[in-house]
């Protein structure tokens, strides 16, 4: 590998860190630089790497709630039921949405939604859609208030999110705020949701590198999976403690300069970037 070529793999594991749970899309800002900047793929074992990355960032940082959580999930198998167990069966119940919809129309997807016209649209339309949420937020309730109602209606516009530019963190936030949960709640529920999907997306990239066979380059693939979880662990310890302060807004604002500047890309180009 050359120096540009790691420029690239540093980059794109940075991008992978923060987007991942930032609510402006992690697909799109992958897929841009291919399209936009003429980069090259880095390959399905660096893809698989950095959501590892990201997955060991996000299950360290909430390492203690994952342990209760576990503890009182097992308990729960046996009758015995508490606030936390309640928790890890609303995390499942969130996730079973996206596994549908991702088997039911993953294909579709990849055929379709990846140019860069669906990119800006979604971009700009769930950026709208987050800002509106945020100023309209009531922030009446708090984790106490989580329910089946709450977690499916959460759950299913995750699944949303297989739309690339559609933002899974974003799209979480979103629904959890109209719902009139507290900044700090929609975001940690949003980041625990997280922790199956990755954790799933992960694995069936896994079985298609098994598939694949040989050919990677491992020293690549370990620096892009410990810049993403350490990008990952930082953006997340960092977005969580100025949520309350800063809001939405700049991350609405920079949704839609993103979004504009990408249809005025594509309408200079639009037989090229389909």
């Amino acid at each position: 590998m050359n120096f540009s070529e790691w420029v690239h793999t540093a980059l794109l594991a940075v991008i992978q860190g923060l987007t991942e749970f930032l609510p402006i899309s992690s697909s799109a800002h992958l897929i841009l630089p291919s399209q936009l900047l003429g980069w090259p793929d880095q390959g399905l074992a660096f893809d698989v790497g950095v959501h590892v990355g990201t997955l060991i960032a996000v299950m360290f940082y909430f390492r203690h709630e994952l342990s209760r959580m576990t503890a009182a999930w097992c308990r729960s198998l046996s009758g015995h039921a508490d606030a936390d167990g309640l928790l890890a069966w609303l995390v499942i119940l969130a996730t079973l949405p996206s596994l549908v919809a991702g088997f039911m129309f993953g294909w579709l997807v990849d055929h379709y939604g990846r140019s860069i016209l669906v990119i800006a649209a979604t971009t700009l339309i769930f950026g709208v859609l987050l800002g509106w949420a945020d100023m309209k937020r009531t922030e009446r309730r708090t984790s106490e208030g989580l329910g089946l109602r709450e977690a499916g209606f959460i759950g299913l516009a995750q699944a949303l999110a297989l739309i690339p530019g559609t933002s899974r963190s974003g799209i979480t936030i979103t629904a959890a705020l109209m719902l009139g949960f507290d900044r700090q709640t929609a975001a940690r529920f949003s980041f625990l949701l997280s922790i199956p999907v990755i954790l799933g997306a992960g694995s069936l990239k896994g079985i298609e590198l098994y598939q694949e066979g040989n050919g990677t380059h491992w020293l690549q693939v370990g620096v892009g999976t410990l810049i993403a979880g350490f990008s990952a662990l930082a953006c997340i310890h960092l977005f969580l403690k100025w949520l309350d302060r800063v809001g939405m807004k700049p991350f609405v604002v920079y949704r839609l300069l993103l979004g504009v500047l990408l249809l005025l890309v594509y309408f200079a180009n639009p037989g090229d970037l389909l």
